[in-house]
């Protein structure tokens, strides 16, 4: 049986969270002194806010590490997810049809396509089409991206044939009521619905590759392909599902309207002000940040979190509770993440910087308030001419997102109201 270690049972890990603890338990005490001396002073010492800057940064260094280190623990190893051998079908060691990896291998080495699928695209360029690589390769770009993608982390992911995901989903609810046994039972409302749409895109990445690479035989060319092309789908897929507008790309939880909170409707994100424009609120700033909290309906609180990039963490840091306790706090075990009031934080570092009127801040169920749709297929074109003497691999997955629930995904916006 194959030994599989956890990202807490490494020294690297381990070291990574000792450096996170003794980071923050410093920058807690540089900090504490530079409020003291600002509540006696009302300013505080230039040198001893260029020091909680230093310790902050260290911390950030500590907690980007300690991320790094968790999410590299959480990519699969080869062979590390067997799949159910297919009936009748010869099967590889990594799962899915031995003839077909071995076709498909010989496509990445020679550009030999026999055996291959052809999937043609929807116009005449020679770029449109490609070959479905095999499920086993799908699925270790899936993998990958799921460990190097925080949304993916966090929000709903699901599977479809169709180049459109329609999902009806309801508005308001079905009226209920109480009646006597032998009532009469008057007719309800009905639920109100909602059609949404989820077209998916095409996302595309072209690897390199010179061929003696091609021609290692220790060289497994389905985990080289899904390494090559997961950060610049990871990167660009996360940037979409916070900010992209729809066209050509899935639509992100920021590029709907945001309006009051005392306004919200369906189909928009509701806001809470900072309490100060392009800035947190100069007194009491924690209470804007509970106020947000409490912004969603009590159900989506239990699987909240927080989102914001990494500047902004480093602002609420410096945050204390009105019982002088510090509200955010570094995970206290590998594999966990820091948390915010009792909440897990997600740094996504496409989230707005704290500036005018910018949704710097979300908190929510993101699972039930944000869906990703994967097109089922991937497809590889393999192009030995573009870039000789190298061989560049065109690589496409077709991607949609956008919020399923309105209710679920609050934002804070930097203003005073």
């Amino acid at each position: 049986m194959k030994e599989t270690k956890t990202a807490s049972g490494t020294p690297e890990a381990r070291a990574a969270m000792h450096e996170m603890m003794a980071a923050f338990e410093a920058f807690k005490g540089a900090n504490d002194a530079r409020l003291d001396e600002i509540e006696r002073k009302a300013s505080a010492d230039t040198l001893l806010e260029e020091k909680v800057a230093r310790i902050d940064q260290a911390v950030s260094s500590a907690q980007a590490r300690l991320d790094r280190v968790v999410s590299e623990r959480r990519r699969p190893e080869l062979g590390q997810t067997p799949s159910v051998p297919a009936v009748g079908r010869a099967t590889s060691p990594n799962g899915g049809g031995l003839e077909e990896k071995s076709a498909f291998d010989g496509y990445l080495k020679t550009g030999q396509s026999v055996g291959l699928e052809l999937k043609a695209g929807l116009s005449t360029a020679s770029n449109s089409a490609g070959y479905v690589v095999p499920e086993q390769t799908e699925r270790a770009i899936e993998r990958r991206l799921m460990a190097g993608s925080p949304m993916r982390e966090i929000a709903s992911v699901r599977t479809v044939g169709a180049g459109v995901f329609r999902k009806p989903v309801s508005t308001a609810g079905l009226a209920a009521g109480w009646v006597a046994e032998t009532a009469a039972r008057p007719e309800t409302d009905p639920a109100t619905l909602a059609l949404l749409e989820f077209p998916s895109a095409d996302l595309y990445a072209s690897p390199a590759a010179t061929q003696s690479l091609l021609d290692d035989a220790l060289i497994d060319l389905d985990e080289w392909l899904a390494s090559e092309v997961e950060d610049a789908f990871a990167a660009q897929e996360t940037t979409a599902f916070v900010t992209g507008d729809g066209v050509n790309k899935p639509k992100g939880f920021l590029s709907y309207d945001i309006v009051a909170e005392s306004a919200h409707e369906w189909g928009k994100i509701g806001y809470v002000a900072s309490g100060a424009a392009g800035a947190f609120a100069p007194s009491s700033p924690t209470d804007r940040l509970i106020d947000l909290v409490y912004a969603p309906k009590a159900r989506y609180r239990p699987n909240g979190r927080f989102v914001m990039n990494r500047k902004t963490v480093s602002a609420v840091r410096k945050f204390k509770d009105s019982d002088g306790a510090y509200i955010w706090q570094p995970a206290q075990r590998p594999g966990e993440t820091a948390s915010l009031l009792g909440y897990a934080v997600t740094e996504i570092e496409t989230m707005p910087d704290v500036g005018a009127d910018a949704a710097a801040i979300a908190f929510g169920d993101f699972q039930r308030g944000y869906l990703i749709v994967d097109r089922a297929g991937v497809r590889v074109l393999r192009d030995p001419y573009s870039a000789k003497p190298y061989v560049l691999f065109y690589t496409t997955k077709r991607v949609g997102g956008g919020v399923q629930n309105f209710d679920a995904i609050k934002v804070m916006k930097f203003a005073a109201s």
